[in-house]
């Protein structure tokens, strides 16, 4: 029996595999391996797959399974702490490089409606590369990353009405004010329909389906979900993306949405290979290498113009010129999304085959270029900030972009506490010092955060702690501790060596997430680092101890010990040196609360005498409680009652054992 499209599904999966492999070895992203995959095995090279048309119709399954689960991931909730970010960054980066593209492809001879289309392409960025380095840097929380995911929802958000818009830039329409009001009433028709299954229908039909016990029927009823919208979107003149985007919102209002997610990811990773492998095929490597010089240009070009206006538009939103450069370079290349919307501009006629292949070479290798130009986006601007900005220009730059800090605030501030950063731990922090009545200021570069930490009765000054001057304005030469809690790398080392330049009386405290970078920190001046992995380690590992009845002074010691010789204990190298000096007084025995469920006639309503507990499971009973009262002084004439909590103390497998045995 022969299977359609087996053997294309079996040379593209097989060759993937192998240019995935590679890629990982040259530490570049697993999309580019995709790309170079259909590049290696479409029409424009070996030729290996020769049903192109069947191969996009499995990416425009990728398509719908992409935006379904982007769907599912936007929550209007977790937006509203960067609500001001997203749209006027957002607004800012895309409709400022649309205009920039518009402008130039004009003037090189092109139409409006297709230089703005042009314009729509290049506006977007990668997410999945994006995302994914500033994950890997651990960058995502820094000032720069932040702002980049910010405007990377709004691209993932707007890329929806520039599909729709698109047939009208073809002038496919003899009414276009018609077309358009239309297309709004279709939106605003499907809106309805998505609040009201999202409100009442998906929910009530997710718990039943939940309450089946069945993943199979589960992830069939997401599939379904999925599929009808977007089949329903486009039966109304709209897109199938679209309706993907909105089937993703209706569960993105359930409390079934992570399950969903998790359910739904292996088969958007599938067929979302399959969409990057048929961008692959369609790129024309004979004429990468005919016109490479025009494509090279148009690189740089895009790399530089969109890195720019992603710059300027951060430092629009008052973030310093050095977050405003990373944050250009992390949002300077193209990204996934302009190719599902090349696909439609060919539809309608706003590409021809050559311009659409000298799109298609100039996002390759802005998305080939973007690990290198992120990763060494800090050198980068370092570099740029030395060469082309004067130190005074740099700092009324920096000035234009940073709130005056209350007068009030200035006099004030002695022997006080300094906390650089309003993260989750700075926010911490300050909680803890407004608490204990500690006065304390906040020194933080984004605006939402600054807000947030205002919102809640701090003094903030709004401006990057690296700069000396904001370390002036908030005394920190005269503070009592200072606590860096941010959660960028290279910004963390500078503010501790400007910090350390002004005074040797501040006590310094730094968070870092890294061990690696424990020593350079100490170095630069650090009094105390915190390297978040080991601080969890050493938490969970003292509740272990505590389950281990280990005795309460023995727990704290070793704490201290781990801590005073800077966590080398959890070092592999230390390992065998520090065993002998650590052993600590483990017990065999485990105290624990048992309530009683069940266990009628043998347990419920009997004396403890009568149920022998100690001879049967080797448990002893402690305390009970009972409603609102715990009875002390038991002994075997005691009786248990229906609902009572024993308090147990004896071996682990006994606990178990009689644990069972209340709950049968």
């Amino acid at each position: 029996m022969q299977i359609p499209l087996l053997q294309e599904i079996v040379i593209i999966l097989g060759l993937s595999v192998g240019m995935i492999l590679l890629f990982r070895r040259l530490k570049l992203p697993v999309l580019l391996g995709f790309l170079a995959t259909g590049a290696l095995c479409g029409p424009h090279g070996l030729g290996l797959v020769g049903a192109t048309h069947e191969v996009e119709l499995l990416a425009e399954v990728g398509v719908i399974f992409l935006l379904f689960v982007i769907g599912i991931e936007f929550s209007l909730s977790s937006l509203a702490t960067v609500a001001r970010t997203v749209l006027l960054g957002g607004t800012l980066q895309v409709g400022g490089t649309v205009a920039l593209t518009a402008v130039v492809a004009h003037a090189l001879g092109l139409a409006w409606p297709p230089s703005i289309f042009l314009g729509f392409l290049f506006a977007l960025s990668s997410t999945a590369i994006v995302l994914k380095l500033l994950q890997e840097q651990g960058a995502v929380g820094a000032p720069h990353g932040r702002v980049a995911s910010a405007m990377l929802i709004y691209q993932d958000i707007i890329v929806v009405p520039m599909i729709l818009l698109t047939p009208m830039l073809a002038g496919h329409s003899a009414d276009p004010w018609g077309d358009l009001f239309g297309m709004l009433g279709k939106m605003v028709l499907l809106l309805v329909l998505v609040y009201v299954m999202a409100r009442h229908a998906v929910p009530r039909l997710l718990n039943a389906v939940v309450r089946t016990h069945s993943r199979e029927l589960f992830i069939a009823t997401i599939v379904v979900l999925c599929f009808a919208t977007a089949w329903l979107s486009s039966a109304i003149g709209l897109s199938l993306a679209l309706g993907a985007f909105f089937a993703g919102l209706v569960v993105s209002e359930s409390e079934h949405r992570f399950q969903a997610t998790g359910n739904i990811l292996p088969f958007h990773e599938v067929f979302i290979s399959f969409f990057f492998v048929s961008i692959g095929m369609l790129l024309d490597v004979a004429y990468l290498w005919k016109h490479f010089g025009l494509v090279l240009l148009f690189t740089l070009l895009t790399l530089v113009g969109k890195a720019l206006i992603a710059t300027v538009a951060a430092m629009v939103l008052r973030y310093p010129l050095r977050t405003a450069l990373l944050t250009g370079l992390a949002l300077c290349q193209v990204g996934e999304f302009a190719f599902i919307l090349s696909a439609t501009g060919v539809e309608q006629g706003l590409l021809t085959p050559d311009r659409y292949q000298l799109f298609l070479s100039v996002s390759i290798a802005t998305m080939g270029l973007a690990p290198l130009i992120i990763g060494g986006s800090g050198r980068w601007t370092a570099v740029l900030l030395r060469l082309l900005v004067p130190a005074r220009l740099r700092h009324r730059l920096d000035a234009l972009v940073q709130a005056r800090s209350d007068a009030r605030i200035a006099h004030r501030l002695s022997d006080h506490l300094v906390i650089v950063g309003f993260g989750l731990n700075g926010r911490n922090v300050a909680q803890t010092a407004r608490l204990a009545g500690i006065p304390h200021v906040v020194v933080e570069m984004d605006p939402d955060l600054a807000a947030q930490a205002r919102s809640l009765g701090a003094d903030v000054v709004l401006g990057d702690a690296s700069n000396e001057h904001v370390l002036e304005e908030v005394h920190a030469g005269r503070a009592r501790v200072v606590v860096v809690a941010i959660s960028d790398p290279a910004a963390t080392r500078r503010v501790v060596s400007r910090v350390r330049r002004m005074g040797d009386a501040p006590h310094l405290i730094v968070r870092t997430r890294y061990l690696n970078d424990i020593d350079d920190l100490r170095a630069l001046g650090a009094n105390e680092v915190v390297p978040e992995e080991f601080e969890t380690s050493i938490e969970i590992f003292a509740r272990t101890l505590r389950r281990y009845l280990v005795p309460e002074n023995e727990v704290e010691d070793l704490v201290a010990r781990v801590r005073g010789s800077h966590y080398r204990a959890l070092r592999p190298m230390d390992r065998g040196a520090e065993a002998a000096t650590t052993a600590v007084a483990v017990s065999d025995q485990e105290l624990a609360a048992l309530p009683v469920l069940h266990g009628k006639g043998r347990v419920v309503g009997r004396r403890l005498l009568e149920v022998d507990l100690k001879g049967r499971f080797g448990v002893s009973v402690l305390a009970i409680k009972r409603g609102g009262r715990v009875l002390t002084g038991i002994d075997g004439t005691s009786r248990v009652q229906p609902d009572d909590v024993l308090y147990v103390l004896g071996p682990p497998e006994g606990v178990a054992l009689l644990d069972r045995m209340l709950r049968d």
